[in-house]
């Protein structure tokens, strides 16, 4: 693109303007729940949320932070690449491990109640190597995610504004950095919800103005007739028949093994999924995970679909941006398909759409990253080795000093990468090479009892090992030198993807047997405490910071976990069928039977993703209302009572009503004895009498 389609003043109102904006409502956002829902902001608070987050606001979280810059740049690359393939590949190779992360939810809800990072699991199992070893895997894959969601972001920005790359990588961080220390795990849960409404509001308008309304298209028929004739002219190498309207593709099939296998280790070992799995009440954590899942399929699917398949259709059109040169693969790479489309179909409207998609998509990614690297600095390394008797107060300024150090030093790194040739879709490819090793022992850690101390810690080593060999190898007998491009092909990608992932299935069972299975006692997770600690603002009640005091307990509710059990049955055959699903019944078919698209299957294509993505808004955008109707009606009558200047009202209210708070404080605990419920559960409604009392 030779000119930008928006202006650099655009660019920085978006990042800057818009940002900080955005940081000022969640501000706020944040001092209304204190005010009117009497929540504490302390550092239990700040990295977990209470513990009570309902199954509607999981679900949009869950969209919300697996929405990355990728997860729609990514896609459609892949549909200019490979097709209508591309984008199922994309979505059904990364929805399994959400759905399938459930299960592992209701197991750390059930055998570690009291835990804040899932490392603080791998720490009391296999101890302070294990710990260290799973600790270098959990901050590489944080450091990966969170790169390429600044690489991405910024290469979009930068098209379409002209915005300088550097400052987009700087000041990106910025806004969200000021709202994830206000309000901490909280807000960015509240932060997901909002960036995921307007997701699906703009993802609806691409979609429906490319296959309904835009002169240059304007129906599914007419940008199937465009594919017909793409595949004429130029044909993919792989797909049948060379067209761009089969599930039959080889580069798709190679792309789909590695994505699968990427995003294991992206879900698995990032702490931000497991953050959300221990802010969920225990009634929350199951179905907010599956209804997620079942969500996000939509986005990547029918974005990719419209966009990356209008870019094909449009790219020889004059409205096109780099017409008449087609776009080139470093562009692609780049992710800038979604906003060349975005241009052609709509001009500065659908930059501008385009734009404020990817950085709603970058800065909700980017908290939940955010708050995940700060939790493991305050717990795993801070707490754990520094200062295991530190006070609420001191590792709530650990969290926040991890939170703007993490920010920024990604920001330099992000530059340093774009300075050095490597983009979003090289590392989207390389991430599982380098953290895929340690999905299958991370797993076991929870799942069996008798994966023992050596397994658990020099298998993912020896498999991260094998996994560079293996793809640095393959590169240079495949191309005879080790360059960017000669690494970030499809078949090194895939052989180091491969291994990462499979080697310790080989590895555990040997060093199982040469050491002997262990046994270890699952009771153990239980003596990760909580922690209860005073809050972090002196304006708090006197009487509120004296039943603050520093103190640990253990949460053991055999009602609960009788509940949790039978959440984790329903969950492994749930999740089972549903991973078969996606990745069987429904592709595999298509793609052995190297079927065409007609006109008419194409249209039935489409309707059933615009249709799919209605529901999807539905679960993320109206279920968090329903869910949380009680404390938003008790916020809105707070509002009213200090506008008309009734605030004496309030205090009376919630005097007189400390169940219908949302928080877990010391009001609705008792640190000695059986727990109450958290009013935060009241919205999570299901048969058990406790689902019911929650």
């Amino acid at each position: 693109m030779t000119t930008a389609p928006l202006s650099q003043g655009t660019g920085y109102g978006i990042v800057v303007g818009l940002g900080i904006a955005f940081a000022i409502v969640m501000i706020g956002l944040t001092y209304s729940l204190r005010r009117y829902q009497k929540e504490i902001v302390t550092s239990e608070e700040f990295n977990t949320a209470g513990r009570s987050v309902n199954k509607g606001l999981i679900a949009s979280a869950v969209v919300s932070s697996w929405t990355w810059a990728a997860t729609l740049l990514q896609s459609t690359s892949q549909a200019y690449k490979n097709g209508v393939s591309g984008p199922f590949w994309y979505a059904s190779g990364a929805t399994v491990q959400i759905i399938l992360f459930a299960t592992l939810a209701i197991e750390l809800k059930k055998k570690a109640p009291g835990a804040h990072t899932y490392l603080e699991v791998i720490k009391v199992r296999y101890g302070p190597i294990g710990h260290g070893v799973y600790l270098f895997f959990a901050v590489c894959t944080n450091i990966l995610v969170t790169v390429m969601l600044l690489t991405g972001g910024s290469a979009v920005i930068s098209d379409l504004t002209g915005m300088n790359t550097v400052a987009a990588c700087f000041l990106i961080p910025l806004s969200v950095s000021i709202f994830t220390l206000a309000g901490g795990l909280k807000s960015t849960f509240l932060s997901d919800y909002i960036h995921t409404v307007i997701l699906i509001v703009i993802i609806m308008i691409f979609a429906f103005t490319t296959y309904a309304t835009s002169d240059a298209l304007g129906s599914p028929g007419a940008v199937w007739d465009a594919l017909v004739k793409r595949a004429i002219e130029t044909p993919i190498e792989g797909n049948a028949g060379g067209s761009y309207l089969t599930m039959r593709s080889h580069s798709g099939a190679i792309f789909f093994v590695i994505n699968i296998i990427g995003n294991f280790g992206t879900v698995f070992l990032d702490n931000g999924y497991w953050n959300k799995a221990i802010a969920a009440s225990p009634a929350a954590a199951f179905p907010g995970y599956v209804l997620g899942g079942i969500a996000w399929f939509a986005i990547p699917w029918l974005t990719a679909t419209t966009m990356g398949l209008a870019c094909l259709a449009l790219e020889d059109s004059p409205i096109f941006p780099t017409y008449p040169n087609r776009m080139t693969s470093a562009e692609v790479s780049a992710g800038l398909v979604l906003p060349n489309a975005a241009v052609a179909l709509m001009g500065k409207g659908g930059a501008a759409c385009a734009l404020l998609l990817v950085f709603m998509a970058v800065t909700s990614a980017f908290s939940s990253e955010l708050i995940s690297t700060s939790s493991i600095a305050t717990y795993d390394i801070y707490k754990s080795y520094i200062n295991p008797k530190a006070s609420g107060k001191t590792l709530i300024l650990i969290s926040h000093s991890a939170l703007i150090f993490f920010a920024f030093s990604m920001a330099g790194f992000s530059v340093g990468l774009y300075y050095v040739g490597i983009s979003m879709g090289y590392l989207y490819l390389l991430m599982g090479v380098i953290i895929s090793a340690a999905v299958i022992p991370a797993s076991l850690t929870l799942l069996w009892k008798g994966q023992n101390f050596y397994a658990a810690t020099i298998s993912p080593v020896l498999g991260f090992i094998s996994a560079l060999v293996t793809w640095l190898v393959t590169a240079k007998c495949l191309f005879g030198e080790l360059t960017v491009d000669s690494t970030g092909a499809d078949m090194p990608m895939l052989a180091g993807n491969v291994v990462a992932l499979l080697s310790p299935a080989l590895y555990i069972p040997i060093l199982t047997l040469i050491f002997k299975p262990s046994n270890f006692d699952f009771e153990e997770l239980k003596k990760i405490k909580r922690v209860i600690d005073k809050p972090s603002h002196e304006e708090e009640p006197e009487e509120v910071v004296k039943e603050f005091e520093e103190e640990t307990y253990e949460y053991v509710d055999p009602e609960e976990t009788a509940m949790l059990e039978r959440y984790g049955k329903w969950a492994r055959i749930i999740c089972s069928v549903m991973a078969v699903c996606f990745l069987v019944i429904w592709p595999m078919p298509m793609y052995g039977s190297h079927y065409i698209f007609s006109k008419k299957f194409f249209t039935g294509w489409v309707v059933v993703g615009i249709i799919w993505i209605f529901c999807s808004g539905f679960i993320v955008v109206f279920l968090p209302l329903w869910d949380g109707k009680h404390q938003i009606i008790n916020t809105i009558r707070g509002i009213y009572w200090d506008v008309t200047f009734q605030s004496h009202k309030l205090k009376e209210w919630q005097n007189e009503h400390p169940e219908e708070l949302s928080h877990e404080g010391p009001e609705t605990l008792e640190i000695i004895g059986k727990p109450q419920v958290s009013s935060g559960d009241l919205m999570t409604e299901d048969l058990s009498d406790l689902e019911k009392k929650q």
